[in-house]
């Protein structure tokens, strides 16, 4: 067993209709990680413009995800360890807690449920199937260097003669060859129940979660409410154009508060709260040296409406400087 794993890969199953839901699992995941850890989409349109999945779409698959998480082992070139997880879960512990019950003797490990939940609709819609081994493969820790997992390549996960049923199952594989994981890191939301099952490590909202309006107050939907408002406040700071203040700009004093004059003029210029009239703020681009002619703003704009030719003052105008202040609009200062 490789104990010295500087960096957990942690694959999650996207989908475009739930993309709110991978952006909470994956902020949950990080806020709780206690070592480095990488957190990658497995979005079905990414491989499929990469040539790693071409399988034509299956009217059985509840999400974009159901067949690429067994890319996995191809994806890792069949080397080391890696999780992944469904959209639909928030990590409630470290996920390193995990990776740490690793056991090379198994090809995969999870959580073995026994579930059966009655046949309807789930998620948006989606029909709930019945059939053996179910959820089993919703959460995985993939020892990617097992030999029996050599065998499980895209051509294999491409196979159209291979169903989801044999890959969820785990099919290819001896059932010796399948570790077990507590259900706490797979707590299957409205199955599960404390304190007779234990408590969640890590929540799965299987059948559907506050993400879609109908499941909006499911149980433990208060959980998945703190992680998302931080990860929407984090979006929201990481969007924001960043503030930069006059006074920290590298130019002399002058050139600053000539700056500070225009700005004001710029968000009051009527003078009502700063005092500075248009005048006050043109004369302080003026008298800005050697940019004075180049800034200037006022005075007429062309030959035509002033009769003066600005050549024959010895000013040369940039053209593009030019169409920038009339679009703006302004006038050029002679």
């Amino acid at each position: 067993m490789n104990d010295d794993l500087k960096l957990l890969k942690v694959y999650v199953g996207w989908d475009s209709r739930e993309d709110i839901s991978y952006r909470v699992a994956k902020q949950s995941i990080e806020d709780k990680c206690s070592v480095n850890v990488k957190v990658v989409p497995l979005k079905q349109h990414s491989l499929r413009e990469s040539g790693l999945y071409w399988r034509d779409e299956d009217v059985l698959a509840s999400t974009e995800f159901t067949f690429t998480r067994f890319l996995i082992p191809h994806l890792m070139n069949h080397d080391g360890w890696a999780l992944f997880v469904d959209c639909d879960f928030v990590f409630l512990d470290d996920v390193k807690k995990l990776f740490d019950k690793r056991d090379d003797k198994y090809a995969v490990m999870c959580a073995q449920h026994d579930y059966t939940p009655p046949e309807g609709t789930k998620m948006d819609g989606k029909q709930q199937l019945q059939y053996p081994r179910k959820n089993w493969s919703s959460m995985v820790l993939w020892n990617c260097s097992h030999p029996s997992n050599k065998q499980l390549d895209k051509f294999m996960v491409n196979n159209p003669s291979i169903d989801g049923k044999f890959l969820h199952r785990f099919s290819w594989l001896k059932d010796h060859e399948i570790g077990k994981l507590s259900h706490e890191w797979n707590w299957l939301v409205g199955w599960y129940k404390e304190p007779k099952d234990g408590y969640p490590k890590a929540l799965h909202y299987t059948e559907g979660g506050p993400w879609f309006e109908e499941y909006q107050d499911c149980e433990y939907a208060n959980e998945y409410y703190k992680v998302e408002r931080k990860y929407l406040q984090g979006a929201k700071k990481a969007s924001a154009a960043p503030v930069i203040e006059i006074d920290n700009l590298t130019l002399g004093d002058d050139h600053k508060e000539v700056l500070k004059t225009v700005l004001k003029h710029r968000i009051d210029p009527k003078g009502q709260f700063y005092g500075v009239d248009k005048h006050e703020a043109i004369k302080a681009v003026t008298g800005m040296g050697n940019i004075a002619r180049v800034a200037a703003i006022e005075g007429a704009g062309d030959f035509e409406s002033t009769g003066v030719f600005l050549d024959k003052k010895g000013l040369v105008y940039d053209e593009y400087l030019e169409a920038f202040i009339k679009g703006c609009p302004g006038y050029k200062h002679v």
